[in-house]
């Protein structure tokens, strides 16, 4: 492999555009659980990698492949962030105190939803649609669909306030920032 092209084997930009540096620690009140489809652990495109290397309080859990169906920790007092029911414009009462957001393909998503026993039952927290973000490390399959790392901040930010949800969204747009710097096409 090019030199110039080799991977950074934490957040898997190529070398030269490597983001570790850049992310940020960030403290929550609440404990977020992201559940990553199998498919997606190597994409450097995988923004659930970049949230969960920022946040403290956060667990990733790997589904599907050889790891087999996910196993979830203990979920009391959690609600499921997905585009599912009426959207909320202000916390739930009484809060989260932790969210699962699941980490795919809008239709690997689904079939999380639908497969992943332990969701059923969960309270879901619908965020409302709002503008999206025009730079982007894949395409969106539709109005309101966004990244994982937006979801998580978008939850964080009903929640807990500005100050968890615009570190993320900064790091967001840096990540698309790199990726275009590679040449790299934005839905790869």
């Amino acid at each position: 492999m090019d030199p110039g092209h080799e991977r950074c084997t934490r957040c898997l930009f190529q070398q030269r555009v490597c983001l570790c540096a850049q992310i940020p620690r960030i403290e929550t009140q609440t404990r977020i659980v992201i559940v990553r489809h199998h498919l997606e652990k190597w994409r450097s495109s995988n923004s659930g990698r970049l949230a969960h290397l920022a946040l403290v309080n956060s667990e990733l859990v790997d589904h599907g492949g050889t790891d087999g169906p996910a196993v979830l920790p203990p979920l009391d007092g959690a609600w499921l962030v997905f585009p599912e029911g009426e959207p909320r414009r202000a916390a739930p009462e009484p809060q989260p105190r932790q969210l699962v957001v699941l980490d795919a393909t809008w239709s690997q998503a689904r079939r999380m939803f639908r497969k992943i026993d332990a969701l059923r039952g969960l309270p879901i927290l619908r965020l409302p649609d709002g503008p999206m973000r025009a730079a982007r490390l894949r395409e969106s399959p539709g109005e309101g669909r966004v990244s994982t790392i937006e979801a998580i901040a978008g939850a964080l930010r009903l929640i807990e306030g500005e100050g968890p949800a615009a570190p993320l969204e900064t790091l967001f747009d840096l990540a698309v920032s790199r990726a275009v710097a590679t040449g790299r096409s934005l839905d790869s």
